[in-house]
């Protein structure tokens, strides 16, 4: 096997094992990757406004606030103005939402973050490198994307 076959097989497996653990997700618990990151978020930060929220886990207030509106369909979350400054919504976990998280599977992403944090600087900065010249190369440096690990729509409510 020559190496461009050995590097596509190895793009074929990334994006396979964020394909089987998003369907893994939503088989035990009922919830997607941002999903589940947005409630890990809510659980550390305790008192958050949306753009905050929003902020840490890198995704635009628009995608939250839709996130967010599905999982307070489910009793998952709920959402309070703020008194002091009316303009602001915080997000609360429910006691449902505590629930489900403290039995929710870990997020790939999370996974990852661990083992890549062990490594040396200089590896990380090779691995870093490396993605970031296979984005050139497949002309995909335009493409705006979230450090959230899942395939498929995160706006599609979750029955």
């Amino acid at each position: 096997m020559n190496t461009i076959e050995q590097v596509l097989i190895a793009l074929r497996r990334l994006i396979r094992a964020t394909d089987l653990h998003s369907k893994y997700l939503m088989k035990t618990a009922g919830l997607t990757s941002p999903q589940l990151l947005i409630l890990h978020a809510i659980k550390a930060k305790g008192d958050v406004t949306i753009g905050a929220l929003a902020k840490d886990i890198s995704i635009s207030q628009a995608t939250a606030t839709v996130i967010l509106d599905l999982l307070e369909k489910r009793g998952l979350i709920s959402r309070e103005r703020s008194i002091i400054d009316k303009r602001k919504v915080h997000a609360h976990l429910t006691d449902t939402g505590v629930s489900l998280l403290e039995n929710a599977p870990t997020p790939l992403q999370a996974h990852f973050v661990s083992r890549f944090g062990s490594l040396p600087d200089w590896e990380q900065n090779m691995i870093l490198s490396s993605l970031q010249r296979i984005v050139e190369m497949m002309d995909a440096d335009h493409i705006d994307a979230a450090p959230v690990l899942h395939i498929g729509e995160i706006d599609k409510p979750v029955a």
